[in-house]
């Protein structure tokens, strides 16, 4: 799995002009799910997301993670993650999960983390989505599975 993660001050999530997501202060995460993965690399994912050390403290250090603050998740599914743009123009996705597979962990990743009392929204699988944000930094870190 790999996931673009955006510290946010705030950000939505609009299908066909319709608000389906909306959180504060937390990570906005585009989540990608490739061929290979399994329920343990989101488990890992997870783990990491939610313990990353990317909010200031009181100093002004990145010392906090999305739990020490009560921030929320926004996940939204990014089969383009996956994308490989070495060969000519157009991406090839042959990497990215058949849709049946990516739904099945995208779901468990959310699941997961609402069992872990974090507040999550999240975009609608498969739909073609606005998502809005407000960057907060700018902090952004790509994480991928082992």
């Amino acid at each position: 799995m790999k996931a673009v993660i955006q510290r946010v001050k705030e950000s939505a999530v609009t299908v066909e002009d319709r608000e389906v997501g909306r959180i504060g202060r937390g990570l906005l995460v585009l989540l990608g799910v490739s061929r290979d993965d399994t329920p343990g690399d989101a488990d890992y994912l997870l783990d990491k997301t939610l313990h990353l050390r990317i909010f200031e403290d009181e100093a002004g250090k990145m010392n906090r993670s999305l739990l020490d603050v009560s921030g929320a998740l926004l996940v939204v599914s990014q089969f383009t993650l996956y994308g490989d743009c070495r060969k000519g123009r157009r991406p090839s996705f042959v990497q990215a999960a058949p849709p049946e597979t990516a739904e099945e962990l995208y779901e468990y990743f959310v699941d997961q983390a609402r069992e872990r009392g974090v507040p999550v929204a999240t975009g609608r699988f498969r739909a073609m989505m606005d998502v809005a944000l407000v960057n907060d930094g700018p902090v952004t870190l790509i994480i991928e599975s082992i």
